[in-house]
């Protein structure tokens, strides 16, 4: 008999919106012209651009001039950490970089090249055991040549929250620059730049009910930031290229869309998020939430399973139509535990079992039962095959 499919990975990606879908349709083969043009074509595609700008920033509670659209949240995290960085060198400010060992590749990978490449010293302040970093271990880590700090807003394998708005806060006291990583955050959580002390954002089209390839990045106003691109003067100068007009009216609606579903649907997934959780812990021995227990996303619910690996829980949970994931979908498939899980003290070998289900809006109560009733089974099965496993009472 086959299965019903049951989506629990929207931390990895989501659905486009049908809405969405309808607003980015005319700019395919309708009005297609190059928004640098001067002709009329191209002038409505620079007006649906500049429209798209405002409705962004009207989100955002910044002006529109501070909206770059890029194709990513990868890329918007290497324009801003790298751009801002590399000013700051260049007008000797300093070469020092604060962040936390939890932060998505984008970031992690992106200073420590920086450092190994470019003459900057970081310092990766710890998490604690939930995934959350401590502003006063931020404020301690901050030197006379500390230039850019870079904390994600939520965290994309176990959810956890962090408090962005306070580090933004004594950043900005000190006259540093703060970039905030806010791909999982942006479909659930506040993103008034101004309220959350932030100078970089980074958003991700295909996290937020937008097609893949498309993102976006707040720059406030007279932040230094030298492009690491060259080209064009696209977007203020500041992400060289030919504006993909159909994806950029895309995010634009997704983003509207965000803010009308927010508070209905933040309320019913936290509510199957409860229920998902409260029911795998009470009906799995050996089982334990990673992650905040409360301040995290409303839609993540990530677990670990002693005596498991997190390969063949996926394994059969795929054939029982249910499609989940092992941490972030970029570390699915490696043999160690995810960098996040070893930072939080995780052991070893209990990291190797991670399994994220991550909620969305098609998720229903009865998806979640149908989830419950099949993972105990699954679990106790993959213990089964590990001889080195002692049952908990």
């Amino acid at each position: 008999m086959e299965h019903q499919t049951i989506y629990l990975d929207h931390a990895a990606t989501t659905p486009v919106e049908p809405q969405v879908v309808e607003a980015m349709l005319p700019y395919f083969s309708g009005t297609y012209g190059n928004a640098s043009g001067m002709h009329a074509q191209a002038r409505a595609s620079a007006a649906a651009i500049d429209s798209a700008r405002r409705q962004v920033a009207e989100v955002l509670g910044c002006l529109p001039k501070e909206v770059v659209f890029t194709a990513c949240g990868t890329e918007s995290d290497n324009i801003a950490i790298r751009g801002a960085a590399w000013a700051q060198q260049q007008a000797g400010k300093g070469n020092h970089i604060i962040t936390t060992p939890i932060e998505h590749h984008a970031v992690g990978h992106t200073i420590n090249q920086l450092c190994e490449r470019f003459g900057f010293t970081q310092t990766v302040v710890p998490v604690d055991e939930t995934g959350q970093v401590n502003p006063d271990d931020i404020a301690a880590a901050i030197r006379p040549e500390t230039v850019l700090i870079s904390v994600m807003y939520a965290n994309n394998e176990v959810g956890t929250i962090q408090p962005v708005a306070e580090i933004g806060a004594l950043a900005r006291a000190r006259g540093i620059l703060f970039h905030t990583d806010a791909v999982q955050a942006a479909g659930y959580l506040p993103l008034d730049v101004n309220a959350l002390n932030v100078d970089f954002l980074a958003i991700s089209g295909h996290k937020i009910y937008a097609p893949k390839g498309i993102g976006i990045l707040y720059v406030r106003q007279n932040s230094p930031l030298l492009p690491p691109y060259t080209g064009g003067g696209h977007e203020g100068k500041r992400r060289p290229g030919t504006e993909n007009v159909p994806y950029i009216v895309g995010i634009a609606k997704a983003m509207e869309l965000l803010v009308e579903k927010r508070a209905a649907e933040n309320a019913r997934q936290t509510a199957l998020r409860d229920r998902l959780i409260s029911g795998v812990l009470a009906n799995i021995p050996g089982s334990r939430l990673s992650g905040h227990p409360t301040q995290r996303l409303p839609n993540n619910a990530s677990f670990l399973f002693a005596g498991c690996e997190a390969d063949p829980i996926l394994m059969h949970l795929d054939l029982a139509g249910i499609q989940a994931a092992s941490g972030s979908a970029c570390s699915t498939g490696m043999p160690e535990p995810s960098h996040v899980l070893s930072a939080m003290g995780v052991p070893h070998t209990l990291g190797l079992s991670a399994l994220r289900l991550s909620l969305g809006r098609q998720t229903t109560q009865a998806q979640i039962d149908t989830v419950l009733k099949v993972l105990p089974g699954i679990i106790e099965k993959v213990r089964s095959l590990n001889p080195a496993f002692e049952s908990p009472v």
